[in-house]
């Protein structure tokens, strides 16, 4: 295909572009957060974690999702008491609906290299008034965190209600919120919350009737100068225009604000919100805890056009350079509709231009996105396209100061350039980019994932998990020298017992250090409970869950996400223990049966936000 010859072409003059050096072999890492062969990766009582983000004095962001009955220790049960600075109370489900109580199912935390009693725990931080109780009625989102300690994200509002007055006796009360997501500062120093209401949030009609709808904004990066990189409302879509009219001339039968709200949660079948907003990128310049916006430029003049036209920004350097995504009438012509990567600079007078990133192959590049940016004006990204007859989503790279080149698409660690998704998530000043790559596919899910390393001078792709200590593997010497995997052994009420061996894989590297420290997210194994239609955990009289069972009646296992932290070391030496010996087909069958519906999740961290089901 055109694509792929493009790609190659473009990958063999990566040396003129970005001025490489002579290569070298990558650091060896190790995982520094584990505790007893298990990662201390997610608050107590969720089932989920995520490292988002780390700075260079050894404090990390990240997310914990989905309220649980089961935490770290494999076992716990609702009657357990729960430490409300780090645990979160269990919930059976979570709903979307304006008859019933909103249930928060994200939650952030932080976790310290220095800590004073328990070295990277992640403990619970509350964002807009968040709790770890039961009724709490927020999601908060930590996206980012600078080296002064001040972290970004989003938030939702709390819930709130009013009186039902309907037909169905079975309500009381309807429940809504003033705004479905809200990027914000969060000064650790000051202890200041400073929320990014954006530009657009209230609606009126030609009648001069106003409702407030709450807008929408994200932060999704911070630099060193407290610049932050973003996204937010600036209108109101002209079809969600007919829908808030319909809530204004039925308010006798249902509140506005209630009305508005059933539009705005996430539609069952699909995720779809029948809200809608134009966004724009934003950059928020945060100072004396006070924020001021800039709205940075579209692709294109939308003229009077009603279409929905977009734009985020979603990285930034030291320098203010921002990176993202906006619609563009591709060279020019206003047929071509795209999503294509950019890069936003200030010129001479302060004001920040518009640049479009080129894409290798205008026929067969639907969009792209670019992530983040280096100090050096260095650039990394990904476009979709399809190779092979697949769609694909591949990595690039791509320098500011050469603007009349093409991005580059390095090799990866397949001897070439394959069909298989790539995603970058950051580069750090000394040209090390870390990500997540496709091991394999097929035609119906997503692949499981490793995280890369890539250095930008030796154009060394690697697999983190190939850069790994055997310890941080789940291995044990033992007497005589030789590795084996830990082994964990465990029982339920009915007496029946799990062995399984230890495993960690990493599956997502989020953040680099200057100093290469990596934080991201790992699978762990762990034991699978029953569960009924609903999803809910299948409890014995007691109270304990019970083993899932196979075919044969024996118990089994999965894995769950966790954040993970990774150092390089000198006192260690690469596993050489080949994948293939782990711990044979079945729990390689189990890591690539998570599939879709947790990759679908984490890629759109931050661009878009669904609660989902847990």
């Amino acid at each position: 295909m055109k694509l792929n010859s493009a790609l190659s072409l473009v990958a063999l003059g990566v040396i003129s572009v970005l001025h490489v050096s002579s290569a070298h072999a990558a650091s060896v890492y190790e995982i520094v957060n584990i505790e007893d062969f298990d990662l201390k990766g997610t608050l107590t009582g969720t089932q989920n974690g995520y490292g988002q983000s780390i700075n260079a004095n050894g404090e990390a962001v990240g997310i914990a999702k989905g309220q649980s009955d089961l935490t770290d220790t494999d076992v716990e049960t609702q009657n357990d008491s729960i430490d409300n600075n780090s645990g979160v109370e269990p919930s059976d489900s979570i709903t979307y609906s304006i008859y019933q109580h909103i249930e928060g199912n994200n939650f952030t935390f932080h976790a310290l290299e220095n800590d004073a009693s328990s070295v990277w725990l992640p403990r619970f931080e509350t964002i807009n008034s968040s709790t770890t109780d039961s009724d709490n009625s927020v999601d908060s989102y930590f996206y980012d965190i600078n080296d002064a300690g001040i972290r970004v994200g989003a938030m939702t509002a709390p819930e709130q209600s009013t009186p039902y007055t309907g037909d169905n006796e079975d309500y009381d009360n309807w429940y809504y919120r003033a705004f479905e997501m809200r990027g914000f500062v969060k000064d650790s120093a000051t202890g200041a919350e400073v929320p990014l209401v954006p530009a657009y949030t209230t609606y009126t009609d030609d009648d001069g009737v106003s409702v407030d709808l709450g807008g929408w904004s994200v932060a999704a990066k911070i630099n060193n100068n407290n610049l932050i990189t973003g996204y937010a409302s600036t209108a109101l879509s002209a079809a969600s225009d007919d829908r808030v009219d319909s809530c204004i001339s039925n308010a006798e039968t249902v509140p506005v604000d209630v009305c508005v709200q059933n539009y705005q949660f996430p539609n069952a079948a699909n995720g779809v919100r029948f809200v809608t907003y134009q966004t724009r990128a934003f950059v928020w310049n945060y100072a004396n805890g006070t924020t001021t916006a800039t709205e940075l430029p579209l692709g294109l003049d939308p003229g009077t056009s009603t279409r929905i036209f977009q734009a985020q920004g979603l990285g930034i350097n030291d320098n203010g350079v921002v990176v993202g995504r906006s619609n563009v009438y591709r060279n020019g012509n206003s047929n071509r509709l795209r999503y294509d990567a950019a890069f936003w600079q200030q010129d001479a007078n302060g004001a920040y231009q518009y640049h479009w990133i080129p894409v290798i192959d205008n026929d067969d590049v639907r969009s792209a996105k670019a992530v983040d940016i280096n100090n050096s004006g260095i650039v990394v990204g990904s476009y979709v396209a399809f190779m092979d007859g697949y769609e694909t989503e591949k990595f690039f790279v791509y320098d500011i100061n050469s603007p009349d080149s093409l991005p580059t698409v390095p090799n990866d660690f397949f001897s070439g350039i394959s069909n298989l998704n790539s995603y970058p998530k950051d580069i750090n000043n000394q040209g090390q980019v870390v990500g997540s790559i496709e091991k394999s596919r097929d035609s119906d899910f997503d692949g499981p994932r490793d995280g890369f390393l890539y250095d930008v001078n030796s154009q060394e792709f690697s697999d983190v998990n190939d850069l790994l200590t055997c310890s941080s593997k789940g291995y044990e010497q033992n007497n005589e020298g030789n590795w084996a995997k830990h082994q964990f052994t465990v029982s339920d009420s009915t007496g029946a017992n799990l062995t399984y061996n230890a495993d960690i894989r990493v599956v997502e590297a989020n953040k680099i250090t200057e100093d290469g420290t990596i934080v991201g997210t790992a699978f762990v194994r762990k034991p699978v409970y029953q569960t009924d239609s609903l999803g809910n955990l299948v409890l014995d009289d007691d109270g304990n869950p019970l083993f899932a069972l196979n075919g044969e009646g024996q118990p089994v296992t999965n894995y769950l996400p966790r954040m993970v932290v990774l150092k390089p070391t000198n006192s260690g030496t690469a596993c050489d223990i080949p994948d293939e010996d782990r711990d044979g087909t079945a729990a390689e069958g189990n890591y690539k049966r998570e599939g879709a519906a947790f990759w679908m999740w984490m890629l759109t961290l931050p661009l878009v936000w669904f609660r989902r089901r847990k």
